[in-house]
């Protein structure tokens, strides 16, 4: 492993074991699978708040956690900021007191730093308030700004959204873009939410039952057979990027590159040269065997040249088979059902056209 953070953990809990397993650069690593499949365990053994974890946890080259070499430094000299579904904070302070708490317990940085961070984090109006006055949404910004302040070289995240409201949701969202944009650290974060992770993570982490069934890039992860039964059957598909290069105001179409294949999306806030990651669903996709440009009369303007690339039978053992193909740049999925895989003599290797017909936006980021 050669990361900005390597894992390589084992750790068993009564009858229990986790084993976690990934190496991922700055930015986004998210911890996905459901309850129970060891994620927080993970999560907090890396940061050292479980004691008798055998492996190594390596981050930007200094060793946190070496058991063959008996190294285990202590949570505290870890450099890891820690941010708990629940927020965790000091509800007797104030929320200047709660960011100040951050570093060296209340020693931290104040005045202008502490000001600039609330600021960022759109709570620099409320600095005088206590916790127990915010809503769900400011005291996970004010748990963020805290973690930020103990200048970590490290920032772990357990579920931060998973006890707030569809609404806070949105809005916190933004933030941590923010956080993951602005600080050149790695940031490891638990979700079993699939929207979140789509839009978030660079690196996916698959978890059940106490294992990593996969980890690497999201743009991979996500379109991989192996981790449909945790992703979830509706939820299959593939993240794919690309650059907005025009935009057809009169009927409201952006115009995306996915590296030289095209596809069209209605225009929501998009501009020219934006960067933007979208998701798929392969209930989305429909297949057809011709050339894309032959097609006449269909409604479905998205039609994309595919080869399909493997093909495997529906894990519920349904009547559907997914199918997994390449496009210029990237991969997609489809699912079409076993009887029209026969008809229509669909086989690996063979050209075939994609067509789409719903995307989701699940990321945007401008240039530079």
């Amino acid at each position: 492993m050669s990361g900005a953070l390597d894992v390589d953990i084992t750790v068993r809990q009564g009858a229990f074991e986790t084993r976690c397993t990934f190496c991922a650069q700055d930015g986004i690593t998210a911890l996905f699978g459901p309850s129970g499949a060891g994620k927080t365990t993970a999560l907090r053994t890396i940061a050292g708040l479980v004691s008798g974890a055998a492996g190594v946890v390596r981050v930007g080259g200094k060793v946190l956690l070496d058991s063959a070499q008996g190294i285990d430094v202590p949570a505290e000299k870890r450099r890891v900021g820690f941010v708990f579904q629940e927020g965790r904070l000091l509800p007797h302070l104030s929320v200047a007191a709660n960011l100040a708490y951050g570093r060296h317990g209340g020693r931290g940085p104040s005045g202008p730093a502490l000001q600039n961070m609330a600021e960022r984090l759109g709570i620099g109006h409320l600095l005088e308030r206590k916790p127990r006055t915010l809503s769900g949404g400011e005291r996970q910004r004010l748990a963020i700004g805290r973690a930020l302040l103990s200048d970590p070289a490290l920032l772990l995240m357990d579920e931060p959204l998973a006890s707030l409201d569809p609404a806070r949701r949105v809005e916190l969202l933004p933030m941590i873009e923010m956080v993951r944009d602005e600080i050149d650290i790695p940031i490891v974060l638990v979700s079993h939410n699939v929207s979140e992770v789509a839009r978030l993570a660079e690196t996916l982490v698959v978890m059940d039952g106490g294992r990593t069934l996969a980890a690497g890039s999201a743009l991979e992860i996500f379109s991989c057979f192996e981790t449909d039964a945790v992703l979830g059957q509706g939820e299959a598909g593939a993240l794919v990027e690309g650059e907005v290069t025009a935009i057809d105001s009169e009927f409201g179409i952006a115009s995306v590159d996915l590296g030289g294949a095209k596809l069209e999306l209605t225009q929501d806030g998009f501009a020219v040269g934006q960067h933007v990651r979208l998701r798929i669903l392969a209930s989305d996709v429909s297949l057809a065997v011709g050339d894309a440009s032959a097609m006449a009369g269909l409604s479905i303007r998205n039609r994309l040249s595919a080869e399909i690339q493997a093909i495997a039978p529906d894990l519920a053992g349904g009547p559907y088979a997914e199918l997994l193909l390449g496009i210029r740049e990237g991969s997609l999925r489809a699912r079409v059902t076993r009887k029209s895989l026969v008809e229509m003599e669909l086989r690996e290797g063979q050209s075939v056209t994609a067509m789409i017909k719903a995307v989701s936006v699940e990321r945007r980021r401008s240039v530079g």
